[in-house]
């Protein structure tokens, strides 16, 4: 019977050793929540669409429906995982102010995708950068 409690603090001590090791990923290096919000995302996702329009072939500027993601991991700057649907704006690439543009309520001109962007940001030499991207139809 003396195995018993010697093993139930050997499973306690493998525990707190887990859950010390989990506690600390997040903080160095792992991948957390955040919250669409926050200023670091918001910078993010204004970058992303941006980008995102640059690339685009298409006449009209799209812009953000909603954020269904947001995480962020802290490295020698911050990356940004963003889930994003995007919808077709009125507004073609040559007009500025893309925060103002409806969207096409049109149906045939109508087009919503959904966009994993990853962002990686370092703020204090103001440096941001799309490493990778992939958009489907919603």
């Amino acid at each position: 019977m003396a195995g018993l409690p010697r093993a139930a603090l050997l499973l306690l001590a493998a525990l707190a050793v887990a859950l010390a090791v989990s506690s600390a990923a997040r903080l160095v290096g792992g991948w957390m929540d955040a919250q669409v919000n926050e200023e670091g995302v918001q910078r993010a996702l204004d970058f992303a669409i941006s980008e995102y329009n640059k690339a685009s072939n298409d006449r009209y500027q799209s812009r953000a429906l909603q954020v269904k993601n947001a995480r962020k991991q802290v490295v020698a700057g911050m990356n940004y995982a963003l889930e994003v649907e995007i919808g077709r704006t009125t507004c073609t690439k040559s007009q500025p102010k893309l925060g103002d543009c409806p969207f096409h309520e049109q149906p045939h001109l109508q087009r919503k995708m959904l966009c994993s962007f990853q962002i990686y940001s370092i703020p204090w030499q103001g440096k941001m950068t799309m490493t990778k991207y992939s958009c489907e139809n919603a």
